[in-house]
């Protein structure tokens, strides 16, 4: 008798996943086993998330859809390592269309003049094996001033399904909008903003 489409699909499905879990090893955390080289982000598995305070009766939260960057690793020196990334602003996303509206008008980022934010970093500071530092010079708005945030590395490997190396960062920092002349609605809306970023590089291929 003459398999099912049903199982034929299930079996093919079992044994990718099978294949992949073979193929998958758990990421080092060890930031000296990582290969130089040029690493580009991931941005299917990149999320950079803002929060404000809103009237201080909570802290609103939002995220940039679009990025993307490199990461050129120094493994004999991560502290030369440098990092470069472009934000569209066109994709911020509030889970409230109006407001994405507005805020992408001219009274808030005016995403029509300043279509992107850049990073670049200036210097980066290792603190610990998975740990460190990374200042570097942020064009918001048409206003470039330094931005320091702390990092960790939280392993590398090869992404299986990719089929490339692979490895992933978080990072933590703090800004005030004032300084990139963002001013509406300050005090009520407030002035300074947390950042926080997932991120996966992919090594250029």
């Amino acid at each position: 008798m003459r398999p099912s489409l049903f199982a034929t699909v299930a079996t093919v499905g079992i044994a990718f996943t099978a294949s992949c879990a073979l193929a998958f090893t758990a990421p080092t955390t060890a930031l000296e086993g990582v290969a130089s080289g040029v690493y580009e982000i991931d941005p299917s598995h990149t999320s950079i998330q803002f929060g404000i305070s809103h009237l201080g009766f909570s802290q609103y939260q939002g995220r940039f859809n679009a990025a993307a960057g490199t990461l050129a690793f120094d493994a004999k020196a991560p502290e030369k390592s440098t990092l470069a990334v472009t934000i569209d602003i066109a994709g911020i996303d509030t889970n409230n269309a109006k407001l994405e509206s507005e805020l992408k008008g001219d009274q808030w980022f005016d995403a029509a003049k300043f279509p992107t934010a850049t990073f670049t970093s200036s210097s980066i500071e290792k603190l610990t094996a998975t740990t460190g530092k990374v200042t570097g010079n942020l064009t918001l708005h048409g206003v470039t001033k330094p931005v320091t945030l702390d990092v960790t590395f939280n392993g590398s490997g090869t992404n299986p399904f990719a089929n490339v190396a692979a490895l992933g960062f978080s990072a933590h920092g703090t800004l005030k909008r004032s300084d990139f002349g963002i001013t509406q609605y300050i005090p009520m809306v407030g002035d300074d903003v947390s950042i926080a970023i997932e991120s996966e590089l992919h090594a250029k291929r």
